[in-house]
């Protein structure tokens, strides 16, 4: 039978079109699945169905995801994240609720958690260095972390009050049910590319993929080094946002997940 499959163009470039056809045909494709980004069942028979391409170095995996979570599309990702991905679909959930970026990329500590805003939980990252971030180019002492950020689109926030507005161009990539980067415009209307990228894909509550999937959208806290910490839990986490916001010390978006 026919499944209700999107292979988009990029996919089928690199899957071929003999083997995307035999998708849409039903002849390979999955009836039922978990949806490689909220992890809840989906049926290619009965729903719009994406098909999404994981490319590391050396192997590739194709998942599947509800079309309203993610749209079809190639995401090339290392051998490592590669292998967390394969672990994820064949159900080893280990993880941590929290992950630094690898050591050759920007030293970002990044944590997730749910922030309480106007009585609704929203999916929220909080990001803040371990060392004072100076601008491209230019040595010293000085921090640039925030003023980068505001340069990009990211707004100053003096309270939780409100959710922050949306950012468009950014995005967060959750995929297999672990969030795999940030993801900013690339260059010259370019392909995005990702301003964070976890070294291990980081695993995130139930509780987070839900309220993700419906806001559709991830908030994004940003601090300079030394101001949020390592907080063991949530409501923790909330008293040092709020501490940030009153000493001028935060930047906040809201990204949508990527692709939405």
């Amino acid at each position: 039978m026919p499944r209700m499959l999107d292979v988009s163009d990029e996919v089928r470039a690199e899957i071929g079109d003999e083997e995307a056809d035999r998708l849409l045909a039903g002849e390979t494709a999955p009836g039922s699945y978990d949806c490689t980004s909220c992890r809840t069942p989906g049926d290619s028979e009965q729903e719009r169905t994406s098909t999404v391409l994981f490319i590391g170095e050396e192997t590739a995996v194709l998942a599947f995801a509800h079309a309203g979570c993610l749209p079809s599309q190639v995401v090339k990702v290392t051998e490592e994240q590669l292998q967390g991905a394969v672990k994820s679909i064949s159900g080893d959930t280990s993880g941590r609720n929290s992950e630094q970026a690898a050591p050759e990329q920007a030293v970002l500590g990044v944590t997730s958690g749910l922030v309480l805003i106007s009585g609704e939980l929203h999916p929220a990252l909080v990001v803040e260095p371990t060392a004072p971030i100076a601008r491209p180019g230019t040595t010293g002492p000085g921090d640039d972390f925030l003023p980068l950020l505001i340069e990009q689109g990211f707004m100053p926030t003096g309270d939780l009050s409100t959710a922050p507005a949306v950012l468009h161009g950014w995005s967060v990539l959750l995929a297999m049910g672990r969030l795999h980067a940030v993801l900013q415009p690339g260059a010259n209307g370019g392909r995005p590319v990702a301003w964070w990228q976890a070294h291990q894909p980081l695993q995130v509550t139930e509780g987070w993929r839900t309220a993700a999937g419906k806001h559709h959208q991830v908030l994004m806290f940003a601090a300079p080094v030394g101001t949020i910490g390592r907080q063991p839990r949530e409501d923790l986490l909330r008293d040092a946002l709020d501490k940030a916001a009153a000493n001028g010390q935060l930047v906040a978006a809201a990204l949508p997940l990527a692709g939405t």
